[in-house]
């Protein structure tokens, strides 16, 4: 029988709630804990696609609990003063960088459906002395948050997880300001591989299955409103998919 899109969402909430344990635990343990309660992770997915000195900043816990595809710091661009949100934040490493970057006069938000996620979340926060930054519980297909809220909005590799990405991208576009900005890490597919190629290369809670093609991503985009949008892919996750950064721009309002 096929998974429904709730037995999905709720495979997924599980693997990350266990990676949120999995980190606690070893912090708890202690410093000697062993290396092998964190949460496993190759050079394609986790701390290893940031950079030493980003990962320096964060405390241990955030590093250990990264379990995305990209840095989308990269292509955010982000500058002093602005509101940025995090779809699905996890452990919070993206929102503790993003943090730093906006500043004091700027804020990050993140959002997660997993309350083990958020807890870590906010441990990590406290331990780094970030204060800037809000970890909201909720779910990327209806973000807790109004209207024109953030000016930019970043994700790694949490869209592909979702069951309903329409929902995810229209979202997004609600809370962004006019003018705002998405810099989104994710794993896409190359246009040829069908979905039933994608679901034989790797699981739905894998990053795998549930990835959007290159031209799914910018027709989903354009369907949702979104202007300038560009899909780059970076490495090789699988054959025929590829951790990408996705980047698009709100069109700003009307002069009057």
């Amino acid at each position: 029988m096929a998974a429904t899109s709730e037995d999905l969402r709720e495979e997924v909430r599980a693997r990350y709630a266990a990676a949120a344990r999995a980190v606690a635990g070893a912090d708890a343990d202690g410093c000697c804990a062993p290396a092998a309660r964190a949460p496993e992770v190759d050079d394609r997915f986790g701390a290893a696609r940031y950079d030493a000195e980003s990962s320096a900043q964060l405390p241990t816990e955030a590093v250990l609990a990264s379990l995305g595809c990209g840095n989308p710091l990269v292509v955010a661009d982000l500058r002093p003063g602005e509101r940025v949100l995090d779809l699905g934040s996890g452990g919070g490493i993206d929102v503790l960088l993003s943090a730093r970057r906006v500043g004091p006069a700027g804020f990050a938000y993140g959002v997660d459906m997993t309350e083990e996620m958020l807890e870590l979340a906010r441990a990590n926060a406290a331990r780094a002395g970030v204060t800037n930054v809000e970890f909201l519980a909720g779910t990327i297909e209806a973000l807790p948050l109004p209207d024109a809220a953030v000016d930019v909005v970043i994700s790694n590799c949490v869209v592909n997880l979702s069951t309903d990405k329409p929902a995810v991208l229209a979202e997004a576009f609600r809370v962004l300001t006019p003018g705002g900005r998405i810099g989104i890490s994710d794993v896409v597919a190359e246009d040829h591989v069908t979905p039933e190629q994608r679901a034989e290369r790797g699981s739905y809670v894998g990053c795998i299955a549930g990835a959007l093609s290159r031209d799914e991503y910018l027709t989903g985009l354009a369907a949702a409103g979104f202007v300038d949008a560009t899909v780059t892919f970076t490495h090789e996750v699988a054959d025929g998919l590829h951790g990408a950064v996705v980047a698009a721009t709100k069109p700003a309002e009307p002069a009057p």
